[in-house]
Parts: C-alpha cells; sequence; structure tokens
C-alpha cells in the first residue's frame, strides 16, 4: 500500500471534478482561500461554515485540509489581523499549516451537492433541476413514492436532519396531503415562483423572511405550496456525508492515502428558544 501523502494539488483536481469552479454563481467566492498547492494532505476535514471552533477542531484532529460549503471571504476585507474574527481564522489555518478550500454555489448545483442531499432527505428519488440561473441548475423537484401528510413529512424530514436548538418551521395545515416536493439548501425566498410552476405541493428550503414567506402564504391562499423552512446550516450540513463519499470515491485507491473527517460543530447560530407555541398555531 502507497503510504506516500498525497499533494494538495491532487485533491484540489478532484475536487474540481466534483464541483467545477466554473459551476459557481458570479457574484460567489469558490476555491483555494488558504494553503499551498504542492503541501502534504494526510487527513481532510469537512465542515459548513469556516469558523473559529471549526478550525480548532480541525487542527485538534491534524487535518492538512479543511473543506467548508460556505465561504470565508466572500466580501473583501482590508486587514485579516487577529483583532477580527476574519482575521483569527486567517491566522488560525496558516499558523495550523491547514488549507482551506471552498465549494459553495458549486457544490448546490453538482450532482453529489447539496440539493441532492437535501432532496435525499427529503425522501425523494429522482428529481429535476427546481429552476436555471446562469446556466445552473438551482434546487430540486421530485415526489415522494405516495401522499403523506404535512407533519409526517416534516417529521420524517427531521429524522435525517442534524438538530437545532430552533428546529424545522412548517407553514401550513399538519394534515395536509403532499406527495410533489421542491427543495433548495440554504436561502430559498427568491424562488417561490418557480416552485408553484413545479407543482410542488411542499417548499423545504431556509432562511425565510416573514414579508416573503407571508406573501407566498397569501398567494396561495391557505393552500400549497406549503412551506418549511429546515434552517440553513441544517439544510446543508446533509450534504458533508454526502460529500465525504463522493471524495473518497472521485480519489479511488488513492483513498487509502487519506483519512477524511466531518465536524462535529453545530455552527448554527442559534443556541435555545423561548416562548414557542409547541402546539402550532391555526
Amino acid at each position: 500500500m502507497d503510504d506516500t501523502p498525497l499533494t494538495l494539488r491532487e485533491v484540489l483536481d478532484v475536487l474540481a471534478r466534483l464541483y467545477p469552479p466554473e459551476t459557481a454563481q458570479s457574484w460567489d467566492r469558490v476555491g483555494l482561500v488558504t494553503g499551498d498547492p504542492a503541501q502534504p494532505v494526510r487527513r481532510i476535514h469537512l465542515a459548513v461554515d469556516p469558523t473559529l471552533a471549526v478550525v480548532e477542531e480541525a487542527r485538534a484532529l491534524g487535518a492538512d485540509l479543511l473543506l467548508t460549503h460556505h465561504p470565508l471571504l466572500l466580501r473583501g476585507v482590508h486587514s485579516v489581523a487577529t483583532t477580527t474574527g476574519k482575521g483569527a481564522t486567517v491566522t488560525g489555518l496558516v499558523v495550523g499549516d491547514i488549507a482551506l478550500y471552498v465549494a459553495h454555489t458549486n457544490a448546490d448545483v453538482a450532482d453529489e451537492g447539496v440539493c441532492e442531499a437535501l432532496a435525499e432527505a427529503s425522501g425523494l428519488g429522482h428529481t429535476d433541476p427546481l429552476a436555471w440561473s446562469e446556466g445552473q441548475a438551482m434546487g430540486r423537484v421530485g415526489d415522494l413514492p405516495e401522499p403523506v401528510s404535512l407533519r409526517r413529512f416534516v417529521e420524517d424530514l427531521a429524522v435525517h436532519l442534524p438538530a437545532t436548538a430552533v428546529g424545522v418551521r412548517v407553514s401550513g395545515p399538519p394534515d395536509a396531503p403532499v406527495r410533489r416536493v421542491a427543495v433548495l439548501g440554504g436561502a430559498g425566498d427568491d424562488l417561490f415562483d418557480a416552485v408553484r410552476a413545479a407543482g410542488a405541493d411542499v417548499y423545504v428550503t431556509a432562511d425565510l423572511r416573514h414579508h416573503p414567506a407571508l406573501e407566498a402564504r397569501e398567494e396561495s391562499r391557505g393552500g400549497p405550496p406549503y412551506l418549511v423552512d429546515a434552517g440553513h446550516w441544517a439544510s446543508e450540513q446533509v450534504w458533508l456525508g454526502r460529500a465525504d463519499r463522493a471524495l473518497r470515491a472521485a480519489l479511488g485507491e488513492d483513498a487509502t492515502r487519506v483519512e477524511t473527517h466531518i465536524s462535529t460543530v453545530r455552527t448554527d447560530p442559534w443556541t435555545f428558544v423561548v416562548g414557542a407555541d409547541a402546539g402550532g398555531t391555526p
């Protein structure tokens, strides 16, 4: 067995095939953020967010590469001093000799990407694109094997999502039948028109703001599509296991030369709720 470590460049070539950078949206910032393509990679750590806690977790595990979904430097910064959170994160990566690679909207649209993982968690098999943006398929839509109640659907979905303090928010009658499901990992309240056009009974996404969500429910006159806000982090964390398997499969025989780990840090920003109506509202 070859125990020579892979180079970062070799891993980057595989990631570029799985999640081609050119499929990212034009506003996005994906690819290598820190690291030397010539450096050895023995351990790869996967996470949704490159937070300070995640970087510390990666350092503690001896990771050489941190693969995240969300960018660290999506918007320009003029300093990476440790007096800022982003500066401290960059410093932690550099001092720890950890490369950071980001697969964001290019991972959303990929066959082994976020939306496919969320569709699988929602109980869908074959899916079609929900919408198109800059030539890329955004979201997925498909049918459940058989109709279920909205409550049953969300309860089944919750089993496949990581737990969060806020849980899953739902808008619609608990006993309403649903079969056709649209999904989009992360923020998705800009695709309501596409959801309606697809004939979806329920839309699973996250970051649903008050006004767009209320207007969407008004537009539906209380009927479908019903809304499920699974939480930004939870709706995308389900991708990590799929990304891990896809990466190891794409590495082929070289997969034996690296270890992979999935972050256990919950980077959902909410820690507890008070005053929630457990019975739901009419």
